[in-house]
């Protein structure tokens, strides 16, 4: 059904929406639990009488591709199609949890139904032969409360695409399944993919294994190695928003390392040097041969990543406010976002059964490193909805001036053709004046990518716990992204 039929018939129907609700609602229970009964009872199993139990007698089906019917047209329809031989052909609807969005309607603050939105997978299975992946659709439905019971009064059924369809994602990403093979092949043993659409993280997916027949769930907690300086270069983005830090004043007001104290580069250092890698640091001085810290270029001259930047900056900021990066973080990001599973460090709250441990290429884990103290540059641990919550909230540029916003995607300094790194983030010019901002962390036994369009609200979040976990990055990208995901692509192996 396209987007003109549903708005019109919102509007003839003069329903009152209000925001969604949360997935911990009542109401958002109850009607997950009627489309439960609607489909994993009614429609999978072909019982009949629990459509009839269900449906309204106003019930009207509207299908892009069927028409529109009525209660007992509907009825008969699936009596005598999809549900006349159950043992020749049976077909089976998935609910894709994560697309769901539930919407109450209200009369004079009385609540009298909701709107549930969301996508669904079809399987079909023909004559006891293996189970395949059909297509999907997107669906609207109105509840309606009738004398205190909960009725299916409206469904909209739209955007039918099957696995034949040009305009269908290919069959591996159409199928769960299909991508656990895909992993298996690839000995990466768990993937974490986040998508973000229309400035919402719309879909979260973990795939594999914590370890030998331990299910990777929802929450998953990664550590998402260099994805944590973004956190940190938002932290100082913030604090320089409300006035409280300055760009561009000298850091040795605040913090000198040692090492470098006697150099006249540390008193030139700033703080957009920092967030720009623009340093003269190395990116860890423990790879210097006296393990010391130097300056090996002069600062604000040429472009060199380095984690001991972003740690320069955690001493000056924690010298400054007397607080440790991880309370500032979570005065400024962690809890106004609700991002309840995210910090810079293991503490007694840190769910270690949730934690994907890092393995190397042969599939061999590495010992848990638990890290009592934070790092800027490294060693964040968060989930996939957590670190969602954060980017969106970047997207749209909360808690940033304006003018430290376009500061933060300026090109600070180019790093290779189309490529360039702004305040914290890495940026891509892209075709059609768009532009993508993008991080990546790679440490032992974890391999992390981000990126977002801010334009298009677009995103993608991938993170995986294997040391050579970036080899499927670029079929997810180029799949996820399209042409976006292809001319990354470019960028970098140019």
């Amino acid at each position: 059904m396209k987007k003109y039929l549903i708005i019109s018939f919102l509007f003839l129907t003069t329903f009152s929406v209000w925001a969604q609700v949360e997935k911990s609602s009542d109401l958002y229970k109850t009607i997950i639990l009627k489309d439960s009964l609607l489909f994993n009872v009614g429609f999978n199993t072909c019982d009949i009488d629990q459509f009839e139990s269900l449906l309204s007698e106003k019930f009207e089906f509207f299908h892009d591709k069927d028409s529109i019917s009525y209660k007992k047209e509907f009825l008969y329809n699936l009596k005598n199609g999809l549900c006349r031989s159950p043992t020749t052909y049976k077909s089976r609807r998935a609910l894709v949890t994560e697309s769901t969005e539930i919407y109450p309607l209200y009369k004079k603050n009385v609540l009298y139904g909701a709107i549930q939105t969301g996508n669904h997978k079809f399987h079909e299975t023909i004559s006891n032969q293996k189970e395949t992946f059909v297509g999907t659709a997107k669906f609207t439905h109105v509840w309606l409360l009738e004398n205190g019971v909960w009725k299916l009064n409206k469904s909209l059924s739209y955007d039918h695409q099957d696995t034949n369809s040009l305009s269908y994602q290919s069959s591996m990403f159409g199928s769960d399944t299909e991508i656990e093979n895909w992993l298996k092949e690839n000995k990466v043993p768990t993937l974490g993919l986040g998508i973000i659409k229309d400035g919402k993280l719309q879909q979260i997916k973990v795939f594999g294994e914590l370890k030998k027949d331990v299910v990777a769930p929802y929450n998953t907690i990664f550590n998402v190695a260099s994805l944590t300086k973004p956190i940190t270069a938002i932290v100082t983005l913030k604090l320089v928003s409300l006035g409280k830090w300055n760009l561009d004043e000298p850091i040795y007001n605040y913090w000198t390392d040692p090492d470098v104290a006697k150099d006249p580069n540390s008193k030139l250092i700033t703080t957009r040097h920092i967030l720009s890698h623009q340093t003269g640091f190395t990116n860890w001085r423990g790879n210097n041969e006296d393990g010391k810290l130097h300056f090996e270029f002069p600062v604000g001259t040429k472009y060199q990543y380095s984690g001991e930047g972003f740690e320069y900056l955690r001493e000056a900021l924690e010298a400054k406010f007397q607080k440790s990066l991880n309370e500032l973080a979570t005065e400024l990001i962690f809890t106004p976002l609700q991002m309840n599973d995210t910090n810079y460090f293991w503490t007694e709250k840190t769910d270690s059964l949730r934690f994907a441990i890092g393995y190397n290429k042969k599939g061999l884990a590495y010992e848990i490193e638990r890290n009592t103290t934070a790092n800027a540059a490294d060693n964040l641990l968060t989930t996939l909805e957590d670190y969602g919550k954060f980017l969106t909230s970047v997207m749209k540029g909360e808690g940033l001036s304006e003018k430290v916003f376009d500061d933060m995607i300026k090109h600070q300094i180019q790093t290779k053709e189309g490529k360039y790194f702004g305040l914290g983030f890495e940026i891509y010019e892209l075709a059609n004046n768009q532009y993508a901002l993008a991080h990546s962390g790679a440490d032992k036994g974890c391999q992390t990518i981000a990126f977002i369009f801010p334009k298009t609200k677009e995103g993608i979040i991938i993170f995986t716990n294997v040391d050579d976990g970036y080899k499927v990055y670029e079929k997810l990208l180029k799949h996820y992204l399209g042409e976006n995901g292809n001319k990354i692509f470019e960028i970098e192996t140019k």
